[in-house]
């Protein structure tokens, strides 16, 4: 087989591994060189900064997942249509050097005659399947706009997105509620389950939110607690939009701190849940790697 050079390159951030013939990961590295941090544009010059050393052995290959494969990336890589698996995604591959650096496509969707898409959280799926051995189940991959996917039969036969991450910031910075609270406090568990408790109270969003604030205004929400309030408020408003699995497990995919508001809150509704992390994303590229 093959050495794979494994890069998931986002928005704000890349990262990449060396990964050895069995898939597992010899070296990392991580840069603050996100799509939209290029340098110029130049592309090509930040990886081989970066990751021109691991290129040199005969017959490595690099498989890039995320943002660079966007229009506002290294070369834009068309969307596959679901239900896609990895061998569909084998075949719209775009190359950068032919047998040598390539950019994995997105995935889209349409719900109600809108589309949604995705880039880079299919590469977690397909990885999180690979290491969980699961052909099918619910995937969730929470981040500035999360995305709640169902797989059948190894492949994604539909996801819907939520900007849920993307509102906190919004709402936390933003919004009268930033005087209330402090954004950048840690987890409090007993504040955030409050919170997501009463996302189900049937008042919506908008109503629900201004009460972090008239909560505060009677000291019975201090800036910290405020902060994980609203964490549990929109996240149970997101999670109140999901049908959970007969079997009750879902598979959550993504950054440690994150992953862990999502696992109470899905634990709050009875569900069984398993995370994954940056393992995820190697073990789908390689899943790619012909």
């Amino acid at each position: 087989m093959r050495h794979l050079i494994a890069v998931d390159w986002g928005t704000s951030s890349l990262r990449g591994a060396r990964l050895d013939d069995a898939g597992q990961v010899l070296e990392e590295k991580s840069a603050l060189l996100g799509i939209l941090n290029v340098p110029n544009g130049d592309f090509a010059g930040v990886f081989a900064s970066l990751f021109s050393g691991w290129m040199k052995p005969a017959g490595t290959r690099c498989l890039i997942s995320g943002m660079a494969g966007s229009r506002q990336g290294w070369a834009e890589a068309p969307y596959v249509a679901c239900p896609a698996g990895p061998g569909d995604l084998v075949q719209q591959l775009h190359w950068i050097e032919r047998g040598r650096i390539a950019i994995v496509p997105g995935l889209s969707d349409t719900q109600a005659d809108v589309p949604d898409v995705m880039r880079g959280e299919e590469v977690q799926i397909f990885g999180a399947m690979r290491l969980a051995g699961l052909a099918d189940g619910l995937f969730v991959l929470p981040g500035t706009h999360s995305k709640w996917a169902t797989v059948r039969g190894g492949r994604v036969t539909g996801f819907r997105t939520y900007m849920t991450g993307e509102v906190y910031g919004l709402f936390g910075q933003h919004s009268i509620l930033a005087r209330t609270l402090d954004a950048s406090a840690s987890l409090d568990a007993a504040a955030f389950r409050r919170g997501a408790a009463r996302a189900g109270n049937g008042e919506g969003l908008l109503h629900n939110a201004f009460g972090v604030r008239a909560l505060a205004l009677f000291g019975r929400l201090s800036p910290t607690e405020s902060a994980s309030y609203l964490s549990g408020l929109l996240i149970g408003e997101e999670l109140g939009r999901q049908e959970l699995p007969a079997s009750g497990e879902v598979i959550v995919i993504g950054a440690s701190a994150l992953v862990a508001r999502y696992a109470l809150a899905l634990g709050e509704r009875g569900a069984k849940v398993r995370t994954f992390g940056a393992e995820a994303t190697w073990a789908g590229l390689r899943a790619l790697q012909a």
